[in-house]
């Protein structure tokens, strides 16, 4: 017994990066030995349908699935793009960096029209896990639909740049950005790669514009242990048209967070 109450004291106190000063999330280092998958596709006919996608990366703390499955009309136009390297993988996303390109770990965007008598059923889910250096938030869409006009886009960035200008390594710039700290343009500058592209670390997001008859809907959930707890939610069921974005992003600066035990004598 004595022995379990050892090992437990020490996983809190592990948990919890003991009682004293612990530091927020700083940007992920990209590996040296960086991987990347592409997919591009475009489908146009009548029958059954069954797509599915899944990415994961504990290096990139990101958890992503793609499912969607009917029996009817569809025409779809789509891309799946991940890469470790975000200098690589530049897109525009009119949500981020005023529409200018940027880099992202991942980006994924579906213009599809779908008709049957059999719904078509399906969902995304995002997530940056926190256990693996992300910010712990995730996006969620969920639908089951006989008709639907869709155009959406997917991104995900937790990375530094592969390359940061000035010859300054990725593990070298998180110690910069901690410098920086409330100097915002210092931050963009730092966090541009040498190729000029700006890697918008620690940001989850989706943008939406469909029309549908059926059921569609969006969870949003962003939670920090004992800071922080947010919640958003929508179900539509019938004839809609919507326009969405949801989109999370915790500024790359590492900051320090008191823990709820300072100061207490253990």
């Amino acid at each position: 017994m004595k022995g379990v109450m050892i090992v437990a004291f020490v996983l809190s106190v592990a948990l919890l990066g003991g009682c004293g000063t612990v530091l927020a999330n700083p940007p992920l280092e990209p590996p040296v030995q960086y991987e990347q998958f592409c997919e591009n596709q475009k489908v146009s006919g009548s029958g059954v349908i069954d797509v599915s996608t899944s990415i994961i990366d504990k290096k990139l703390a990101l958890e992503y699935y793609n499912t969607m499955a009917g029996d009817g009309d569809l025409e779809l136009d789509s891309e799946h793009a991940y890469s470790q390297d975000p200098d690589k993988l530049k897109r525009n996303v009119t949500s981020v960096n005023n529409g200018d390109k940027a880099g992202f770990n991942l980006y994924e965007t579906t213009k599809m029209t779908y008709a049957g008598v059999t719904p078509l059923t399906g969902g995304k889910y995002l997530h940056s896990k926190a256990f693996y250096g992300g910010i712990g938030a995730n996006v969620q869409e969920m639908f089951s639909v006989n008709e639907m006009e869709k155009d959406e886009t997917a991104f995900f960035a937790s990375t530094t740049p592969y390359e940061p200008k000035d010859n300054v390594s990725p593990s070298d710039l998180i110690k910069k950005l901690k410098d920086a700290g409330r100097d915002t343009e210092k931050v963009e500058e730092l966090m541009t790669a040498k190729n000029d592209i700006y890697v918008p670390s620690h940001l989850i997001g989706m943008d939406s514009k469909n029309s549908f008859n059926g059921t569609w809907g969006t969870d949003a959930t962003w939670h920090k242990i004992f800071y922080k707890d947010i919640k958003a939610h929508e179900m539509f069921t019938g004839v809609f048209e919507a326009e969405k974005l949801i989109k999370f992003h915790e500024n790359p600066v590492p900051d320090k967070i008191r823990v709820p035990c300072e100061g207490i004598d253990c």
